[in-house]
């Protein structure tokens, strides 16, 4: 298992070439300190874990790691159904100008669609996703306060995971001083 930043794994995430609309994750509150914790899953791609914590309104820092290459019905009992309630979503920046244009034209356009005809709240979502080109996208379990139980069943699954990024994230706030995150 190689341990990384976790911006270079979210952008191991952006750069699959698998469907951006079959990622599912679930996230909230580490278990044993500040920050909170993060899987992301794609059937083809693999699952992902993140640490992560807020060192100010400005900077979050973090680690993170491949834990499985595909997901099996097992780790996906623990991810959310394609129709559950959250939502979550990984972006690139637009590539230059005429990029940004094209996509904003196309989000335009979706929005207008939206307007003007009865949707469901998922399907907008799945439009604009499209519409911006997000690499990643899907359901999500998450609880801003809490860990969701499912969270607690992946960190028992990956225990080893768990708690190598926890060292590595304790070493992080150590070295930058924090004693607690930025809230």
């Amino acid at each position: 298992m190689r341990i990384r930043e976790w911006q270079d794994v979210l952008e191991d995430v952006t750069e699959r070439s698998v469907d951006p609309e079959d990622w599912r994750a679930v996230a909230g509150d580490r278990a044993g300190g500040v920050g909170e914790d993060m899987y992301l899953a794609h059937p083809r791609a693999g699952v992902f874990f993140l640490k992560t914590y807020a060192k100010n309104p400005f900077e979050v820092r973090g680690v993170g790691t491949k834990v499985a290459r595909s997901l099996d019905d097992e780790i996906g009992s623990f991810l959310p159904e394609r129709d559950s309630g959250g939502r979550f979503a990984v972006q690139s920046p637009p590539e230059d100008e005429d990029h940004a244009e094209t996509v904003s034209k196309r989000l335009e356009t979706v929005l207008e669609t939206h307007s003007d005809a009865p949707t469901r709240p998922q399907d907008l979502f799945d439009d604009v996703m499209d519409a911006i080109e997000s690499p990643a996208f899907g359901p999500m379990e998450y609880d801003q306060y809490d860990r969701p139980d499912e969270l607690e069943d992946l960190s028992n699954r990956f225990e080893e995971a768990d708690e190598l990024l926890s060292a590595e994230l304790d070493d992080l706030i150590e070295t930058d001083e924090v004693d607690r995150g930025f809230m």
